[in-house]
């Protein structure tokens, strides 16, 4: 399965939701999604990860890019709603304390 992204601005924040694989060979493709935003001037991103089946450390690394480049610009890239194979990732890679990681898409986008 290819990788789908749904994007909605809400109040503050671009809300990204991710579903399928993200791997080698599309994770540059979230990336670009996610720098559009940034371009554009929304620096407050939410990743809904629920429906993302597989991550790949590629597709971590696009993610912490971003994170560097909003945080740099008083900004925030804030994940909601892992799969649970998704939250395994995060938590082998340390990456469960960069992130702040929320159970639902309210609480996440609320957090800004």
């Amino acid at each position: 399965m290819a990788m789908e992204i749904n994007s909605s601005e809400m109040k503050r924040v671009q809300l990204f939701e991710v579903i399928g694989r993200v791997d080698s060979t599309n994770a540059n493709e979230l990336g670009t999604a996610l720098d559009k935003s940034v371009d554009s001037g929304r620096n407050n991103l939410v990743l809904d990860l629920n429906g993302v089946e597989y991550m790949s450390s590629a597709g971590l690394r696009e993610m912490v890019r971003v994170l560097k480049r909003v945080k740099r610009v008083g900004g925030d890239l804030r994940i909601a709603n892992p799969s649970e194979r998704v939250k395994e990732v995060f938590e082998l890679a340390g990456l469960d304390t960069i992130f702040e990681i929320y159970p639902t898409q309210v609480e996440a986008v609320g957090s800004f």
